[in-house]
This record gives C-alpha cells, structure tokens and sequence, in this order.
C-alpha cells in the first residue's frame, strides 16, 4: 500500500471528535480555581496544553499500535486509522508519538514554577499511561482497564492537578469534579468499544464489553451518565446548589442517546453515538461549569 505521509492525514488521525475529552477537565478545574480565588492565566494555558497534546499522543499510539498488533482489520466499522490504511507510515506514527510526549513534557515543566518539582511526578505518570493505555507487556485497553484509565486519568488528575497547581490545594470537591467528569468522558470510550464489539473480540482486544457482554455495555453506558450526575449532587454538602442541580439536565441529551444506541445495537452507524457522546460530554461540562461560578 503506498504510502500517502500529508499534513493533512494527521488531522483525522489525531480524532478530533475525541478531544473535548481533553479540555472539558482543564476547563472544570480551571473554574474550581477561580471559585475557590486562586485562578491563574498561565498555569491553565499549561494544563490545557499539556493535555490536549497528551491525548492527541494517546490516540496516536493506539493507531500506531493497534496497527502492530492487528486489532486494526478491513471489516472496521469506526473511522479509518491512518497507519493500516497506509496514509502515515508506522515509523513516523511512532516518533510523532514519542516527539509530542516529549514536548508535552517540556511544556508541563512550566508548571514546577507554580506546584513545585514534585509536580514532575504527574507528567511522568499521564506519559506512562498514554503509552501503557495501548502498549507494554499489559495493554489497559485490551485488558479490560480502559475505563478505569479514563476516569482517572481524563477526569481526576486533569481536574485535580489543573486546580492544585493554581491553589495548592485539593478539597472534595476536587475529587467529585473529576470523578462525574470522568464517568461521562467514559462514555466516549464505551460507545467505541460497543461498536467494535465483534472486531475487539476476533483481535483477542478484551474491552468489558468484550469480557462482559452487550447488554453490559448498553447498561454500561446509561449508567456511567447517571452516576457522573448522582456524583454532583455531593455539591449540595458544600452549599453549592446550582453545581448540584444543572448537571442534572444532562441527562435530557444522554438517555436519549443511550436508547439511540440500543436502537441500533450494531454496525457502522453507532459512529453517530460517538460523536453525540463527545458533544455531550461538553455540554455536561459546561454545565457543572455554569452551576460553580453560580455557586
């Protein structure tokens, strides 16, 4: 297959439909920290930075990756990937992956500035997971740990490293941002791993709903949204009502979607439920958003 390495085949391979993934958790700290009086400009710049790049390396690394392992077949039902297609070469997926780590790095160091070099821990770590995610001796997302990795790592460390490093601090309400955020960001991945269900399981890529069953995904889904929900409702215990009660309005769009989804049950257009999950997934965002700064 000849080889087609343009500008042009690294937008889609970046997928961009995935990244509110990315902002919506620097977003939400960012807002605790201004809440809580401790905003600052340049730390914020930092985080969205460093974790927009990071989750660009990690679907990098996945394409490249699952490319190498064979997850990648031509009975695909998502979107093209850019190595098996033959648009990007192996070689540069890689060393673009390892060069936008690298830079990610350099520009979290920024923060050692504001949190101190124990701050370099973190960096480390989210480098670590964006690699181990797809790859290593024990690959988290055949391994049936994607989800865990997503609530952590795109909802509880984005969140919470994104306001310590501005106020030095991490209340509960920290942790119960970044947990809701991180249920709904789930979502994300279970709609991906709902569609590819067939192909994840001929490839031996063991996602829970591979290990679990479809009716376990479809249950999967509705209930990742309704605990983020449930989860914001421990705002009315620091007298934060309205950060409680508009997340709540999330689920006008998420149940239908969820029925949406079972609708279709199979084939290549559960690729509308993806997108529908990332579009509201911003919208829950902007919605915890909106209920703190009325807090």
């Amino acid at each position: 297959m000849a080889n087609k390495s343009h500008f042009k085949y690294w937008i889609p391979a970046s997928r961009p439909k995935t990244l509110p993934a990315s902002v919506i958790p620097v977003l939400v700290g960012a807002t605790l920290a201004y809440h809580a009086g401790g905003f600052k400009w340049i730390p914020t710049i930092i985080c969205f930075l460093f974790a927009l790049i990071a989750q660009i390396v990690s679907n990098l690394f996945n394409d490249y990756f699952d490319f190498k392992t064979g997850s990648d077949q031509s009975d695909r039902l998502g979107p093209d990937r850019a190595v098996s297609k033959g648009w990007i070469k192996p070689e540069a997926m890689l060393k673009a992956s390892v060069g936008l780590i690298i830079f990610a790095c350099l520009l979290g160091c920024g923060l050692i500035y504001y949190a101190g070099w124990k701050i370099l821990w973190v960096g480390i770590a989210v480098s670590i997971g964006a690699f181990a995610y797809s790859a290593g001796p024990y690959p988290l997302a055949s391994n049936g740990l994607g989800d865990v990795c997503v609530i952590l790592f795109y909802g509880i460390v984005p969140v919470g490293f994104t306001y310590y490093v501005q106020v030095l601090d991490w209340p509960a309400t920290l942790t119960i941002c970044g947990a809701a955020v991180g249920f709904v960001i789930t979502n994300i991945l279970v709609a991906n791993n709902f569609r590819d269900r067939e192909q994840d399981k001929r490839a031996g890529k063991n996602t829970t709903v591979v290990l679990f069953g479809t009716a376990f995904g479809k249950w999967l889904y509705l209930s990742n949204g309704i605990i983020a929900v449930m989860i914001c409702l421990f705002f009315f215990l620091y007298d934060m009502k309205y950060a409680a009660l508009l997340p709540v309005l999330y689920l006008i769009l998420h149940i239908p979607a969820w029925k949406e989804m079972c609708k279709i049950h199979e084939g290549k257009e559960l690729n509308k439920i993806l997108g529908r999950s990332s579009v509201n997934t911003v919208i829950f965002g902007f919605l915890l958003i909106t209920g703190i700064l009325l807090s």
